[in-house]
């Protein structure tokens, strides 16, 4: 079982920039694919962006939501068990609480999260 927390979150005006952590308890975060969901009041829960596990390997692949591509980009740190969100040229649309999910050797592009954060909110207003 994993934990994560979320952090980084805050109020950012249009065109700003932000970056998001998560940091997960226990010692086998590299076999956990990792991603990011959000949550606009009053919408479902929405995928962002995953990365996939990497295991022993320096690699690991990226895939994003559309609504996003080009200007969030996710990356993990397996030496220090947290994986990153770096959100630039935002927009009042991506507003939203942000979620940091775990799934066990999940790739990016079959990613769904089953351990979940706490959630962080993301308030992009001039």
């Amino acid at each position: 079982q994993v934990q994560l927390v979320e952090s980084g979150g805050g109020l950012v005006q249009p065109g700003g920039s932000l970056r998001l952590s998560c940091a997960a308890s226990g010692r086998t975060f590299s076999s956990y694919g990792m991603g990011w969901f959000r949550q606009a009041p009053g919408k479902e829960r929405e995928f962002v962006a995953a990365v996939s596990w990497s295991g022993g390997s320096t690699y690991s692949s990226t895939f994003y939501a559309d609504s996003v591509k080009g200007r969030f980009t996710i990356s993990r740190d397996n030496n220090k068990n947290t994986v990153y969100l770096q959100m630039n040229a935002l927009k009042p649309e991506d507003t939203a609480v942000y979620y940091c999910a775990a799934e066990w050797r999940a790739t990016a592009t079959m990613f769904s999260g089953n351990y979940w954060g706490q959630g962080t909110q993301v308030t992009v207003s001039s």
